[in-house]
């Protein structure tokens, strides 16, 4: 997938010209993480495979039980060694096996939010822009309604102007009598 960008300095000269990215974006769909799994050869295919099946694995709340359960196998002998093995065992055991995957799974609860508002804010947009669309089209008719009127307008006092010429012209030849 190629991604195009457009900065706003790109907007176009003519105010009543679109601007680019409205065409673009009308080629491109929202990006989703699979889109951007390595697609190039089958050794990054299948390396990108297995390290989501790794991560889905190891951030799962299952994985973060299971590693508790082994790390109290431990417990026992931290217990009998005293202070200082007890704090070793929470802070290098404990705590690493098992905050690993109880802050993998946070954040794929954090991601999973966060795809769903940017997908809500992508949806929000497109119908941002069909409305500005439709406004656009609405607009444009006014325009040409109120271009119209102008030349009508216009010609009917240039019809005016002409008249009273011509009015005021006879007034001059025949003078009114008083």
């Amino acid at each position: 997938m190629t991604t195009s960008t457009v900065s706003s300095h790109d907007s176009p000269s003519d105010p009543l010209q679109h601007h680019p990215w409205l065409e673009l974006r009308k080629l491109e769909k929202p990006i989703r993480v699979f889109d951007q799994l390595p697609r190039d050869n089958t050794a990054n295919r299948f390396n990108a495979w297995l390290a989501v099946r790794i991560t889905k694995a190891v951030g799962s709340m299952w994985c973060a039980y299971l590693f508790a359960a082994f790390d109290l196998l431990s417990l026992p002998s931290a217990l009998r060694s005293g202070i200082q093995a007890i704090v070793a065992w929470v802070a290098q055991t404990f705590l690493q096996l098992v905050l690993l995957s109880i802050i993998m799974v946070g954040q794929d609860v954090q991601a999973k939010a966060a795809d769903k508002r940017a997908n809500q804010t992508y949806q929000d947009a497109e119908a941002l822009l069909h409305e500005s669309q439709i406004i656009d089209t609405h607009l444009t008719s006014q325009d040409t309604t109120i271009a119209k009127l102008q030349e009508s307008l216009s010609e009917r006092l240039d019809r005016l102007e002409r008249l009273l010429t011509t009015v005021s012209a006879n007034s001059t030849d025949h003078p009114t009598k008083e």
